[in-house]
């Protein structure tokens, strides 16, 4: 155990359903090293269901009083997660207060906003961590250690398929995701986590990107043209959804009734709204071609109501191929209750369902060997756990370059607001033409492991 010297202050801002993963860590198994001393929220019902659960008496303070918490709570590092739009505004006040920072992806939903905190984190020396926990998914890890061990030789293309199922992706229609001014789209909010993998896996950053996209499937008009649409704007309460499949019924779910139901009182915040209502202004089918600083390419395809949820990634190089199946659900029933310890069912939290993971190596005049990686428990794959103890464990040694910084944070981010802007113009962007002078050299600065806390 550490000595009291070495323990560290933290607060958590934004105490919804993904802050759960981080309460319990800190008030549990890093108890011994880090005090949880502060919450901060727009909603106190929320801030006590924490406590709650863990249970606490963390002392808990509004939003509007969140430099205050952090003057008076004498907190040192911030653990951030609130709504996407928000993040660089906690960020940087915590960085400017003295404090590191770790942050939930994405890092932020725009250019200036990821300008905003780099600026800040540069001219404060503090640190900030992006809790990016699929870089600590082991078969995502052998996919690192076997492209930079030279298995397929040099990297010419990937090829990157990513479905989120009926159950899954609906979930990004129902909350305030659905809002691309919140979120920045799937195309930021979600495949933040695909584009910092490719990033990672290949040691390269993104210079042009092409990208078409559109609502296709969730949304008033095609909801209607389908005759999919149930004429509700949230499922609580309504006769209307009793019998549509793509509602969720926060009643059923402890977790949902009480962050989300109970919660209503305070700041009128429906977690149950119609996906085929109106107000959606974010992409459900989304198709990418981006070349990187080595020359190499990535096709990518974001599906986000696919009847099985899972991803296929391939790689092409000039020895081989190197090809990754994730089946997290191989097909989604309807009308399942959400139980249990997270606010949505993945894919792969549905076991009775899951499918198979599968890693083969396809070198030129040789026959195919499946590279078998050992499972995990634990969401993402095991990934969480072992983010957790990156974060506020030990310090280890990270041969693999899996710790995020703001930097990768920038990074991730890239491609996904390139992205965004090309459905607008039509066009291919420049990175360097979206991060403007400011930001010159952002992608070419090097990872290197942040200090240990």
């Amino acid at each position: 155990m550490p000595s009291d010297t070495a323990r560290r202050r933290c607060a958590v801002v934004g105490l919804g359903a993904r802050a759960r993963m981080f309460t319990a860590a800190l008030a549990g198994p890093y108890a011994d090293r880090i005090d949880l001393v502060g919450f901060c929220d727009v909603n106190a019902h929320r801030m006590a269901v924490h406590n709650e659960w863990i249970g606490a008496s963390v002392p808990a303070y509004p939003a509007e009083d969140f430099t205050s918490m952090l003057r008076r709570e004498r907190v040192d590092l911030v653990v951030v997660c609130t709504v996407d739009r928000t993040h660089d505004h906690y960020i940087v006040e915590a960085l400017e207060a003295g404090c590191d920072v770790v942050t939930e992806k994405p890092m932020t939903t725009d250019a200036d906003r990821a300008c905003r905190i780099l600026d800040a984190q540069r001219r404060t020396g503090r640190q900030v961590r992006v809790a990016f926990n699929y870089r600590y998914n082991p078969v995502h890890a052998a996919v690192r250690e076997t492209l930079a061990a030279g298995g397929i030789g040099e990297v010419g293309s990937v090829h990157f398929e990513w479905l989120l199922d009926l159950r899954h992706g609906a979930d990004y229609f129902r909350r305030w995701h659905r809002e691309k001014a919140n979120s920045g789209g799937l195309m930021v909010h979600k495949a933040t986590h695909h584009f910092d993998l490719v990033n990672w896996w290949l040691g390269t950053e993104p210079e042009t990107v092409y990208a078409q996209g559109g609502l296709f499937f969730y949304g008033d008009e095609a909801g209607t043209r389908r005759g999919l649409a149930r004429d509700y704007a949230r499922a609580h309460g309504s006769p209307a959804a009793a019998d549509d499949p793509f509602a969720v019924r926060m009643a059923d779910s402890p977790l949902l009734s009480a962050l989300y139901l109970d919660a209503e009182a305070e700041d009128g915040y429906h977690r149950d709204q119609n996906v085929f209502g109106p107000g959606v202004t974010i992409e459900d089918d989304m198709a990418v071609l981006v070349r990187y600083a080595t020359g190499s390419t990535l096709t990518y395809h974001l599906t986000a109501y696919a009847p099985w949820e899972g991803y296929r990634i391939a790689f092409n190089g000039s020895e081989g191929r190197l090809e990754l199946l994730v089946e997290e659900s191989t097909w989604t029933r309807p009308r399942v209750r959400v139980q249990g310890g997270s606010a949505v069912l993945h894919g792969e939290a549905v076991g009775d369902t899951a499918g198979r993971t599968e890693l083969m190596l396809r070198r030129f005049w040789e026959p195919p060997r499946e590279l078998r990686v050992q499972t995990e428990e634990g969401g993402h794959g095991g990934g969480d756990v072992r983010m957790l103890e990156d974060l506020f464990g030990e310090p280890a040694a990270d041969p693999l370059g899996r710790a995020a910084d703001a930097v990768d944070g920038a990074r991730s981010l890239v491609t996904g607001l390139a992205a965004n802007r090309s459905f607008e113009s039509g066009s291919p962007v420049r990175t360097r033409d979206l991060l403007g002078p400011s930001a010159a050299g952002w992608c070419r600065t090097r990872n290197r492991r942040p200090t240990s806390w």
